[in-house]
């Protein structure tokens, strides 16, 4: 329940932040396995209780980033994927490291392709949030705003009972202040 609480109350903070002007953005070099890692690190409980195969492809990619912020998205991420997938694996990879697009794909029940399109919605929850009673609509919603904050794309391909694969194109960086 801790952890849960924890949860939430980053994704207001996180909320909170993300529009205002000074929303802290610091863009380095940093090492796109180790912000990964720090993902994992924070669901490693959860992927064991849950049995939950982790599957981490090695990656030699360096991206120009906000740290903070893109540890916060692939954090949510993984905590969808982690809630939605009750058996099977999460693949973290690089499709193509030379554009620099990574990969979150698991085996979990999947996204209604009519809920597709309206995912990053602010306090969009579709069938599987109806369902589960406890999404809130804001967690793709933030990852979309911080990601084109920080001038990243992301996009997200599903198919029912199958699993869902997002990916974040990483590659490109434009001027921040706008």
């Amino acid at each position: 329940q801790t952890f849960r609480i924890e949860q939430y109350v980053e994704m207001v903070l996180g909320y909170l932040k993300i529009d205002s002007a000074s929303s802290d953005l610091v863009l380095q070099n940093y090492s796109l396995l180790e912000i990964v890692r720090q993902g994992i690190r924070k669901y490693a409980h959860m992927f064991i209780r849950k049995n939950i195969v982790l599957e981490l492809k090695e990656m030699d990619c360096t991206v120009l980033t906000d740290e903070k912020w893109l540890v916060f998205v692939i954090e949510q991420i993984l905590s969808n994927a982690l809630k939605y997938t009750n058996s099977g694996r999460i693949s973290i990879y690089m499709e193509d490291d030379e554009k620099k697009v990574l990969v979150i794909e698991d085996t979990g029940i999947g996204i209604a392709e009519e809920d597709l399109p309206r995912v990053f919605e602010k306090g969009f929850t579709g069938y599987n949030g109806r369902m589960d009673k406890k999404a809130t609509g804001i967690g793709l919603y933030l990852c979309k705003k911080i990601l084109d904050k920080l001038s990243h794309r992301i996009t997200i391909t599903s198919k029912v009972n199958v699993g869902t694969k997002v990916k974040i194109d990483l590659s490109s960086i434009k001027t921040m202040i706008e």
